[in-house]
């Protein structure tokens, strides 16, 4: 088990290892997001900009346009709000192959406050046209998509939580990209999560499964662009669908599904994360508690839920 924010440290500098496009811009954050260890792997490849996320992003679009793959490094939160003008008229508009690595992003930063809380960076880059939106769920995912997103031609969005959660996949997982995972069966409920989330959600259905309670797992890793025929045909004829996000209910995951879903089929979706607040400095367990997202609290909203539906 290993936190993402160091994977994509180590699997930046295996990648700039045979592939000299690579080139990491920092914001003062390398310690934090891991961005040091390509520095210390590849100095001629690093560059500290300091904290002036609008002219990374500015540097990087410019060195796009000389053949280079940059990535660029610090709290999510700071690309999202801070640096959205640049984002919106230099990447997402130019269709550059910039990546946005946004390290600390959802609740896992407790400890550095809600100013620096991104739990509506999914809706934000959702809406940002040719923008790719990645949120893996664990170390070996992250490792896969940031291989992937090195080779995509186009602007990338990928989420990154500080701290580590337990594994859903396996070694030797593949990446596919759009595609939605099928990770369990069951037939009382669908669940449908992102991120970091859907490691707890796999916890809580572990609890419902030995209440006697049967879910369907799915996961969504790549929430744009997304295979949403393949998704409704996993939905199928399900009456009730739930989703959970470490995000804000609205705009994220819960919205991408009622979306999806309004047009062609009669599925009931309820919709699990913040509910349309702020969060706040705590330390995370309590914060994953109080919103409703331990795998605890998840397990007693799905259930009651379903209560409420029967």
């Amino acid at each position: 088990m290993k936190a993402q924010r160091q994977v994509w440290g180590e699997t930046l500098v295996r990648l700039a290892d045979t592939d000299d496009r690579i080139l990491v811009l920092d914001g003062d954050l390398a310690t934090s997001t891991r961005a040091d260890l390509v520095a210390d792997a590849h100095p001629d490849r690093f560059i500290q900009v300091g904290i002036a996320e609008q002219n990374i992003v500015g540097m990087a679009f410019g060195l796009s346009t000389l053949g280079y793959r940059p990535w660029l490094s610090s709290f999510g939160v700071f690309f999202t709000n801070r640096a959205l003008d640049q984002v919106r008229m230099l990447v997402s508009q130019t269709k550059a192959p910039v990546r946005i690595a946004a390290g600390y992003s959802g609740l896992l930063n407790g400890s550095s406050g809600k100013t620096h809380q991104d739990i509506e960076d999914l809706a934000i880059m959702r809406a940002m046209p040719n923008m790719t939106v990645i949120a893996p769920a664990d170390a070996i995912e992250a490792e896969a998509a940031i291989a992937w997103s090195a080779e995509h031609d186009g602007p990338v969005y990928i989420r990154f939580a500080r701290d580590a959660v337990a594994n859903v996949f396996e070694a030797g997982y593949e990446f596919i990209p759009g595609q939605p995972v099928v990770l369990r069966q069951g037939t009382d409920v669908t669940v449908i999560s992102t991120g970091v989330q859907t490691s707890r959600v796999a916890e809580a259905l572990d609890l419902l499964q030995g209440e006697g309670i049967t879910a369907k797992h799915i996961h969504v890793p790549m929430l744009k662009p997304l295979d949403e025929a393949l998704l409704l045909k996993e939905i199928g004829q399900a009456p009730l669908v739930i989703t959970v996000e470490e995000h804000t209910v609205l705009g994220g995951l819960g919205s991408l599904v009622c979306e999806i879903t309004a047009g062609t089929s009669p599925t009931h979706v309820a919709r699990i994360g913040l509910q349309d607040s702020w969060s706040e400095s705590a330390p995370n367990d309590f914060l994953l508690d109080k919103y409703g997202l331990s795998p605890l609290r998840v397990a007693e909203q799905v259930k009651a839920t379903l209560s409420n539906r029967k």
